[in-house]
């Protein structure tokens, strides 16, 4: 797993949609994900710590986790199928642990107003997310490839250790 952070809630240039971006700690990557336009609100609402007139969904569910003192410990973004994400709120009240199944618009809007962290499943990433830095990408890449091509059979042998094992073999 890999923990996120919300960096902002863009609009789809065609749709019109909003999508809320995750982004990992290196801002290597970012994971859009479509919401609503209400959701969109509330998670803009609690970017801004902004205090509605009355509460509203998210407000009410924080504040009831917090009366009763269940603490969400974090959500987790596990699955995409068919284009839709799935994702867990979990909760803990002293010992007793639970995983409640939650949209992921939900879940993110009650991470922010109750400071839990965001994790999201690798394969997820892998499947959705979007490079951001991609001359950083590149430098690894040539990196890589310029690591491989100075390498040579006998070298690996070296580095791995297993010249001495050879050496006590022949």
């Amino acid at each position: 797993m890999i923990e996120m952070r919300v960096a902002g809630i863009a609009l789809d240039a065609v749709t019109r949609s909003p999508i809320v971006l995750l982004k990992d700690g290196s801002d290597r990557r970012a994971l859009p994900i479509y919401i609503s336009q209400e959701q969109a609100r509330s998670i803009i609402g609690a970017l801004e710590q902004q205090k509605a007139a009355r509460p509203l969904t998210h407000d009410l569910m924080a504040t009831l986790f917090q009366i009763w003192e269940v603490q969400l410990e974090r959500i987790v973004i596990h699955s995409l199928q068919d284009n839709t994400f799935y994702a867990v709120l979990c909760l803990g009240q002293g010992e007793l642990k639970k995983e409640v199944d939650c949209r992921p618009s939900d879940a993110i809007a009650l991470a922010l107003r109750l400071d839990a962290p965001i994790w999201v499943m690798e394969e997820v990433i892998a499947d959705a997310s979007i490079p951001v830095d991609r001359d950083a990408d590149e430098e690894e890449r040539q990196a890589f490839r310029d690591f491989l091509s100075k390498l040579s059979p006998e070298e690996l042998i070296k580095q791995a250790g297993l010249n001495r094992n050879l050496d006590e073999n022949s």
